[in-house]
């Protein structure tokens, strides 16, 4: 065996048997790829590209829209942002049965159009809603499952940390991203709305909160408008071209942060415990992020991402079974992996077979990020699972069963975002941010 090969085995085996292990995932990228560069280089050429190669990869402008958005999120969701948009969603769904349910499939989408964050769209929906719907008579495990299958629609909602990450690794325009995902978006929301309808036509008892009097929803409307205000300064921005994603995000910080402490919801002794917290998840996406440079070398080198194209394509030429292959690798993938590491990882080894096939890179993107949100709702990573448990005070076990509708579900969801791409590349073709055709 060649050290190419040797390396490569060393590198897959190692990366899956850390994983299967329970090893954090950046330290399960980090070591196998030092080891297989050892192998390629030698010790001290180990040392040195690694430590190049984690630099590099931290190096980027567009990287820097990622705390910010994080940062961002978690200033609304302390300055009763949330509290004001899930208002706004109980006027537009409160006549629907299962109204509080239908509100919060459109509280997490809405949430999620101003902050990106999944997870923390799960907390602050879940936490004003949960204990309102177990008061009206709600399964709590069955209401912890609505909120837990709705919030990874902030992923794919713009703005989206996980398109940041994903253009960064493909090298595609992040504005064109971010509009690619409004369609999928909307999907996923759209195919939550259409299970809790289900659901509630066999549950007749979970009435409707009635329709509010115009002046309610007028006065809800206003106290929003200042949240909603953001989607048009942060996405509007980047559009027109007056910013970039990066310091969209900023402006994202500030906005937030002026609106909080204008509104009084937001208080000085608050901003240390946010800042905290934020730069906690922000050291977990940018180790992510470095080690993924050390392991997009080796794969580079040994040329893996080439023979995995040769092999799909020396497989068939059919370019819908390709797909399809790809889908289940990624979803049983994201059963055991967070986003942002599974993107890092399989977006360099499938990126050149699909386009190799035609397929547009855009639209890939879309399809890998609405994978990635199933992921999120899968055990036994599942991390909104485990966020909608906890502030629902439910146990984990019952939750997952409830789940289950919702997933197959959206599972025929991915399916349509996969095989239907102008649901992807239409918006973004017709604002002109990507070229049209493949």
């Amino acid at each position: 065996m060649d050290n190419v090969a040797l390396a490569t085995t060393v590198l897959l085996v190692g990366i899956a048997l850390l994983l299967m292990l329970g090893v954090p995932v950046a330290v399960s990228m980090a070591v196998p790829s030092a080891i297989a560069i050892a192998i390629l280089l030698g010790t001290q050429g180990a040392a040195l590209t690694s430590a190049q190669r984690l630099f590099a990869a931290n190096n980027s402008f567009a990287l820097l829209a990622i705390p910010s958005f994080i940062l961002a999120g978690g200033l609304m969701n302390t300055g009763g942002i949330a509290t004001r948009l899930i208002d706004l969603a109980l006027v537009i769904s409160g006549r629907l049965p299962a109204s509080l349910a239908q509100t919060t499939v459109v509280a997490n989408a809405m949430f999620g159009a101003v902050s990106g964050a999944s997870v923390a769209s799960a907390a602050a929906v879940g936490t004003v809603l949960s204990p309102r719907m177990k008061k009206e008579g709600y399964d709590p495990s069955w209401a912890a499952a609505v909120n837990a299958v709705a919030s990874p629609a902030g992923m794919l909602i713009p703005p989206s940390n996980t398109f940041i990450v994903y253009s960064l690794v493909s090298g595609t325009s992040i504005a064109a991203l971010f509009m690619a995902g409004v369609g999928p978006g909307l999907l996923w929301a759209l195919i939550c709305v259409v299970v809790v309808a289900l659901y509630a036509r066999k549950h007749p008892e979970l009435r409707s909160t009635g329709r509010p009097t115009a002046r309610q929803a007028l006065t809800v409307l206003l106290k929003a408008i200042p949240a909603l205000f953001m989607i048009v300064v942060v996405i509007g921005g980047i559009l027109a071209g007056f910013f970039t994603a990066t310091e969209s995000a900023v402006i994202a910080v500030f906005y937030a942060l002026i609106l909080g402490l204008l509104q009084r919801t937001l208080s000085v002794k608050d901003l240390p415990k946010i800042l905290l917290e934020a730069t906690k998840t922000t050291s977990i996406v940018m180790l992510l992020v470095g080690v993924s440079g050390i392991l997009a070398w080796v794969l580079s080198f040994a040329r893996i991402p080439e023979a995995v194209a040769e092999s799909l394509l020396g497989l068939t030429d059919n370019v819908v079974i390709v797909l399809i292959i790809i889908m289940i690798v990624l979803l049983l993938a994201g059963t055991v992996m967070d986003p942002t590491p599974a993107i890092l990882i399989f977006t360099p080894i499938f990126l050149p077979a699909v386009t190799a096939m035609g397929v547009n890179p855009i639209h890939f993107g879309a399809m890998m990020v609405f994978n990635m949100c199933l992921g999120n709702i899968s055990p036994p990573i599942g991390n909104n699972l485990f966020v909608a448990a906890r502030v629902a005070g439910v146990r984990i076990e019952p939750l997952m069963r409830k789940v289950m509708p919702f997933f197959w579900a959206l599972c025929i969801g991915l399916l349509i975002v996969t095989f239907l791409p102008a649901l992807s590349t239409w918006l973004p073709t017709q604002m002109g941010l990507m070229a049209p055709g493949p």
